[in-house]
C-alpha cells in the first residue's frame, strides 16, 4: 500500500513540486531540495528529503535545535511550504525507498533521539516501527516546542502502533488533508 500511494502521490503531486522547485529557486539562494539524517525504524538512521524552507547553513551559528514559531531561518516560502506541508512531498521518495512508510511516527533527528530516549522513557518504542510522512500525532498535535509537546507526541505514536490497521489509516488520511487545508499545528 505504501509504494502505490507513493507512486500515485508522485505522479498527482508532480506538477505541484515543479512549481514548488522554481519558487525555491526564485526566492532564495541555495538547493531546492534538503537532506538531513533522521533515525527510522529500529533507530536506523537514514537520509530524509524535503523542499528546503529555511536559510542555507540555518544551523550554522545554534547547531541542531528545533523550528519554533515566527523563526527567522524560515524563508517566505518556507513559511507557505511549511504551513501546507507540502515541504513533505519528497518524502515519498523515502516511501519508495523503504525509509519511511506514508503513516507512522514522524522520524527525528539523531542528536534529539538520544536526548530524547534519556528523558521520556516510552520514547524508543516509537522507533519499533517504520516512521511516516503523517501520522496520529501529527494530525492532532502541533509540531514540538517542548519535552511536554514529545511526551504528549509519544503517547499518541504509541497508541497508533497498538491500533495500527486499515481503519485507522483511512481516518489519519483524512485527517491529514485537513490538516494541509488548515495548516494546524504548522511553524
Amino acid at each position: 500500500m505504501d509504494i502505490i500511494t507513493s507512486i500515485i502521490a508522485i505522479i498527482i503531486l508532480s506538477p505541484l513540486c515543479l512549481m514548488v522547485a522554481i519558487l525555491i529557486k526564485l526566492t532564495s539562494k541555495g538547493p531546492i531540495f534538503y537532506t538531513q539524517i533522521r533515525s527510522g525504524k529500529d533507530g536506523k538512521d537514514f537520509e530524509i528529503y524535503k523542499f528546503r524552507t529555511m536559510k542555507t547553513d540555518a544551523e550554522k551559528a545554534s547547531g541542531p535545535v528545533w523550528a519554533k514559531l515566527k523563526d527567522n531561518r524560515i524563508t517566505p516560502i518556507g513559511n507557505i511550504l511549511r504551513k501546507s506541508r507540502i515541504d513533505e512531498i519528497p518524502q515519498f521518495i523515502n516511501v519508495l525507498k523503504g525509509d519511511m512508510s506514508v503513516i507512522g511516527p514522524r522520524p527525528e533527528r539523531p542528536v534529539f533521539v538520544k536526548k530524547l530516549e534519556e528523558q521520556i522513557g516510552d520514547y524508543k518504542k516509537r522507533l519499533i516501527v517504520k516512521p511516516g510522512i503523517t501520522g496520529l500525532a501529527q494530525v492532532y498535535h502541533r509540531y514540538d516546542e517542548s519535552i511536554a509537546d514529545v511526551r504528549k507526541k509519544v503517547k499518541y505514536d504509541i497508541l497508533y502502533i497498538k491500533k495500527m490497521c486499515f481503519w485507522t489509516d483511512f481516518r489519519i488520511i483524512v485527517r491529514t488533508f485537513g490538516v494541509i487545508l488548515t495548516g494546524f499545528g504548522a511553524h
